[in-house]
């Protein structure tokens, strides 16, 4: 089907972040673009300090994908009708094998377009979510904005046993596109505790690229950590995701089960590069959503696979 509306991408032969510098809303990134463009760059670069054996024997396999979490469908992406944009992004990296993330935005009607997603997905596949949390078999994981406690709680109710992973995008406190919109605040790791306790399913981190994050991921010792730079839509230090990964990987596998990764992953070599610094999931999403708005996701995902 097509989609009504217009994209605001701008369908750049290449998605490197020049072709929408501080186009927020949109799919730009802030501060000129600089952290959008080095996250796609540096996957080369750092590709090019390894041999070509070392990648090659690196498996691409679908286990190890997701999508990205995304909300805002008519500000950031172009949909004419919010609600028209979750389930077919989501449907369509279930049917790929891909995990899912789902995301949190304002009004809350974003969440919530993400949960009836997932559970049109678990009743079209025939599936029991269960009554307790984690009991759906698909790998969903959601990630919520940092707003204060309380209703943080009430989040963790409406998706129930629809998440294997909940997460705070902790670096989403001060987002452009949210700002003066909602209360959301800096967490401590005593609030991330107090969370991770009442979400009862394994925990994420999301946002980490400072030195900060790092001091808060030892205090708090989550499932999973996850490094981004928001798609260099947050504003942060500059610096690429890959060069993150690289030089602090090995310290933050000290503190968690899983590192997750995301920012500027356009390729199966990005992929692969990524896998082989140590990463177990990566995570991708201007690219699905142009193939989901463009209907070309069969081609997408046949391009991440192809030697």
């Amino acid at each position: 089907m097509s989609y009504a509306g217009e994209l605001k991408c701008h369908r750049c032969l290449r998605c490197n972040g020049y072709g929408c510098p501080d186009m927020l809303p949109g799919l730009g990134g802030v501060m000129g673009g600089v952290n959008f463009q080095a996250n796609c760059a540096d996957w080369k670069a750092l590709a090019g300090t390894v041999s070509s054996e070392a990648l090659d024997a690196v498996e691409v396999l679908p286990s190890k994908l997701r999508c990205g979490p995304v909300t805002g469908a008519v500000e950031n992406i172009g949909f004419a009708n919010e609600g028209d944009f979750y389930y077919p992004y989501l449907k369509n990296a279930y049917d790929a094998g891909f995990g899912l993330c789902i995301g949190d935005g304002c009004p809350d009607e974003k969440l919530k377009f993400g949960i009836a997603a997932v559970e049109k997905i678990e009743t079209d596949a025939g599936v029991d979510v269960g009554t307790g949390a984690g009991g759906s078999p698909l790998d969903a994981a959601f990630f919520i904005k940092p707003y204060p406690q309380e209703r943080l709680f009430e989040r963790i109710e409406w998706i129930g046993s629809h998440a294997r992973y909940i997460g705070i995008d902790i670096d989403s406190y001060n987002i452009l596109t949210m700002r003066n919109l909602v209360n959301l605040e800096r967490k401590t790791a005593a609030q991330l505790e107090e969370f991770r306790k009442r979400a009862g399913v394994p925990f994420v981190i999301k946002g980490v690229f400072t030195d900060e994050d790092i001091e808060l991921v030892k205090e708090v010792h989550p499932d999973v950590v996850y490094i981004s730079n928001h798609g260099g839509r947050v504003e942060t230090r500059k610096g690429s995701t890959a060069d993150f990964l690289a030089a602090e990987g090995p310290k933050l596998k000290k503190y968690c089960d899983q590192l997750w990764i995301d920012g500027g992953i356009r390729t199966r070599r990005d992929i692969q590069t990524a896998l082989y610094y140590g990463a177990d999931q990566v995570i991708m999403a201007r690219s699905p959503i142009r193939a989901t708005f463009d209907e070309h996701y069969d081609e997408f995902v046949k391009e991440l696979y192809e030697t």
